[in-house]
């Protein structure tokens, strides 16, 4: 019994071996995806930190004087401002339109549901630079159409206009919000709708009570990437600016083109500062667990 063991255990040896090289190897992978990753935003945050007078790897020694000079730029700190009130309204307005598209397109679109999908991922497929000429086309056009009317709309109401940029910051984060939401209807038991129903709640109470506690992971997480997007936004928001209006990206891409200190890189850590705070408040509102399915 004993030199049967033993053999069947000198038999399994190689498969354990196997196994664990195996995962190793994963775990090797995946270390070196997240260092090549995060590396990057690393290599940001220490350089915001650089005493030094220009913008070098590795820092010349240990500084926020270039914080300083961010926090007391009026340009910069009005595009923050801009950027986060854009980013708020855009992921408001997406959010509402992509729960109501969700459901249309999931529950009533019938043999067309595929082909409204398709479009309304579009602007996921283009390239962000078509998407932006075209809403030139259409806001010219449009504005041309008002006047046709006898409307004095001149050509601030679209273009060159906060309200030109928020549609494009909604249509670019409208198919986020659409996806997250929709996963979570088609995983959806209809049955608890008709219960609800049935014990005399009304479509209202239905959809307030049983429904959106349900799909509120998918509402959470396509608002949550809605608002990133829309605060990081650039081709979009290149085109579609108007004069004095400037997003944050718009703001530090205009000041790279002329300097070359450490205030960029503080910008862009105030950024990912951003962020990772509105994680951080997602999961002190919600929990994360939430966003699981």
């Amino acid at each position: 019994m004993a030199g049967g063991d033993q053999a069947i255990g000198a038999a399994a040896a190689p498969g354990r071996l196997g196994r664990k090289a195996g995962h190793v190897l994963y775990l090797a992978v995946v270390v070196i995806v997240y260092v090549y990753l995060l590396t990057p935003l690393v290599i940001v945050v220490l350089a915001s930190v650089n005493a030094g007078e220009f913008l070098t790897f590795p820092p010349e020694g240990f500084s926020l004087r270039w914080y300083v000079a961010f926090f007391e730029s009026e340009a910069f700190m009005g595009s923050l401002f801009f950027s986060l009130r854009l980013a708020f309204f855009a992921t408001i307005v997406s959010t509402a339109l992509g729960v109501a598209v969700a459901l249309y397109v999931v529950r009533f679109a019938g043999r067309w549901r595929e082909r409204l999908r398709l479009f309304i991922l579009l602007p996921l497929l283009l390239p962000e630079i078509l998407t932006a000429i075209a809403l030139l086309f259409f806001y010219y056009n449009a504005e041309a159409f008002f006047r046709a009317l006898g409307l004095d709309v001149g050509s601030g109401m679209f273009r060159n206009s906060a309200l030109g940029l928020l549609i494009g910051h909604v249509l670019i984060t409208l198919p986020f919000v659409f996806l997250g939401i929709s996963a979570s209807l088609y995983n959806f038991d209809r049955s608890l709708e008709e219960a609800a129903r049935s014990l005399g709640a009304s479509r209202f109470t239905t959809f307030r009570r049983v429904t959106l506690p349900i799909i509120k992971p998918g509402i959470i997480a396509g608002a949550l990437l809605a608002f990133i997007i829309s605060f990081d936004l650039f081709n979009i928001s290149l085109l579609l600016k108007g004069v004095g209006i400037a997003t944050l990206p718009i703001q530090l891409f205009d000041y790279v083109r002329w300097e070359y200190d450490p205030t960029a890189a503080a910008v862009a850590t105030v950024s990912i500062v951003i962020t990772v705070i509105a994680i951080l408040i997602t999961e002190k509102l919600v929990g994360l667990r939430s966003l699981r399915f």
